[in-house]
């Protein structure tokens, strides 16, 4: 429950119910958000980010926190791996299970290929999981790809690559039919029509959901078809490093097993990188909403191998992340409650933003309110936020919506005696998605032959700001065009000598640019939430060790 001293302002909120049912805010001009981005969202510190010093993107900035790892050392040491022991030997590699790595799975075994599934955590432990509101896909009749397209585009402030936009529209309603063939149960009308919400930033009602549990529900039915289609995976065994051969193209990774601390080897003639993002870096000391295995690895072993970063400066802080009770700090208040209905309060019980607006322009907002205007609500552990006024969305559709459309969001809060039925609930933006990585094409091909990237790990689809829903239409469309595309250049390349000479490379330059020293080891693998420096996992660069050894010198 609510400290006795916010009372005084929720009772504010619930008074000026009324008046806020009968205001309509109007969305702001694009004179109007430019001055509240720069001034107030996280992109816009200068002092947080810093330019890489070497790499395929050197001179660009990137958060600091993200520099450390992309400029970061080896795990293993090349001079100690022995490449003639192959344990895997498949034709297609995708490191990470989330709805990207799943859907290229899938489709990289549909079209002829011998796949390895391998994954950090368990199977489907990934962001998907985590995603309520739902996904985009224009199929209602008045809505068309060619308006999801300029709603894309607008909203990623049209820095977007147009072309990754026309393939992520023009696919969205077949994704959607694919995921219900394998057995995903969309929300539905009473006439069997799909039940679809408007969100931020869109123009038209196009967001299909399976309550407030979209990404639960789609990556069940994912586990389930992998497990059945009997295609082979490895849980706990995070890629550690990638491997080339000698024309320069990826043939395979170095996994690690992480209950054992042994080392494998896996060639592979493509390798899918589908590793989620890098929340779990805490850009800036934001919460996130990410799971445990969002540190980034992904980036960091195709940056290490050559590949090219695109809008690696930006990262999306949803609006709505939880600012209280502090158990829960920054998880996830999906954009689904303000599509509903719900309107963001302050301190006073006044509306200061459209609700709907896109995600960078509600959590300015958000931060303007708290830290210019004052007029935020502080909580015991110093934190601070704005009211979510969840109560409006009966007022407005009806007694039961909240419990019938977010049940999940109610079981949350009531785990600690708040019932959002009743009460508003305490929000503030938290790290929730990065809007770069690396550069693909349409098939999600990187700038490295051989190595395909699809998800969050993939960059240039949202631009600098991603809308509601394109996320995890996101993982379907180029989870699926990566499965495809990897199975197809398997059937033509034949991998050379295996060689790690990509790391010894890298490690000369990180010698000559003099960072040798001081940046760690990298990949990262878990977040380290420890009082005391300390790292999980060994330092392979131990010279004791080479493939298949238990014992770490």
């Amino acid at each position: 429950m609510y400290p006795l001293y916010m009372e005084e302002s929720i009772r504010k909120v619930e008074a000026s119910r009324g008046k806020r049912l009968k205001e309509t805010l109007s969305r702001l001009t694009g004179e109007e958000k430019t001055p509240l981005l720069k001034k107030h969202h996280p992109d816009f510190i200068g002092e947080s980010m810093r330019e890489l010093l070497v790499g395929s993107n050197k001179g660009d900035r990137t958060p600091k926190e993200m520099a450390d790892l992309l400029e970061g050392n080896s795990r293993i040491n090349p001079d100690k791996i022995d490449l003639g022991k192959v344990d895997y030997d498949v034709d297609v590699l995708v490191i990470g299970c989330g709805g990207a790595g799943a859907s290229a799975a899938l489709l990289a075994q549909e079209n002829g290929a011998k796949v390895l599934l391998v994954t950090k955590l368990r199977l489907g432990d990934a962001n998907t999981v985590g995603a309520q509101a739902g996904i985009q896909a224009a199929d209602r009749p008045n809505d068309s790809p060619i308006i999801h397209y300029l709603d894309t585009m607008g909203g990623g402030r049209f820095t977007n690559i147009p072309e990754l936009v026309e393939a992520l529209v023009k696919d969205a309603p077949s994704a959607i039919k694919w995921l219900e063939t394998l057995g995903v149960n969309w929300d539905k009308e009473p006439d069997g029509s799909l039940h679809e919400l408007s969100g931020g930033g869109a123009s038209r009602r196009r967001l299909h959901s399976a309550r407030d549990y979209t990404g639960l529900e789609e990556m069940r039915v994912l586990r389930d078809e992998i497990k059945c289609r009997q295609i082979d995976y490895i849980e706990f065994a995070p890629a550690v490093e990638l491997i080339l051969d000698d024309q320069g193209r990826v043939a395979g990774a170095i996994l690690v097993d992480m209950e054992a601390n042994e080392l494998s080897l896996v060639r592979a003639k493509a390798v899918v990188m589908a590793t989620g993002g890098m929340g779990r870096l805490h850009i800036q000391g934001f919460p996130t909403t990410n799971h445990y295995g969002a540190t980034a690895d992904g980036l960091v072993l195709a940056y290490r191998a050559g590949a090219e970063m695109i809008f690696i400066d930006t990262m999306q802080y949803h609006p709505t992340g939880v600012a209280y009770p502090t158990q829960i700090l920054g998880q996830l208040v999906t954009e689904k409650v303000r599509t509903l209905g719900a309107q963001l309060a302050n301190v006073d019980g006044e509306q200061f933003i459209m609700p709907l607006e896109p995600r960078d322009v509600v959590a300015s907002a958000i931060i303007r309110e708290c830290q210019e205007s004052k007029k935020g609500i502080e909580t015991p552990t110093g934190e601070v936020g704005v009211w979510l006024d969840s109560p409006m969305i009966d007022i407005i559709r009806g007694e039961g919506t909240i419990a019938g459309e977010l049940p999940a969001m109610v079981r949350q809060f009531a785990r600690f005696n708040i019932d959002i039925v009743k009460e508003p609930m305490l929000v503030y933006p938290t790290l929730h998605y990065q809007n770069g990585g690396i550069k693909i094409d349409t098939n999600g091909a990187t700038t490295v032959p051989g190595l395909l990237a699809a998800g969050e790990v993939g960059g240039g689809v949202h631009g600098r700001n991603r809308l509601i829903g394109n996320s995890t239409l996101d993982l379907f469309v180029f989870g699926r065009r990566a499965g495809k595309a990897a199975a197809e250049y398997a059937k033509k390349v034949k991998p050379g000598s295996l060689t790690l000479d990509h790391v010894r490379q890298w490690q000369a330059e990180l010698k000559k640019a003099g960072l040798a020293d001081s940046r760690p080891i990298s990949p990262l693998l878990l977040p380290n939430y420890a009082r005391q420096p300390h790292d999980y996992l060994p330092d392979y660069t131990k010279p004791t060790l080479t493939v298949g050894q238990v014992k770490i010198a």
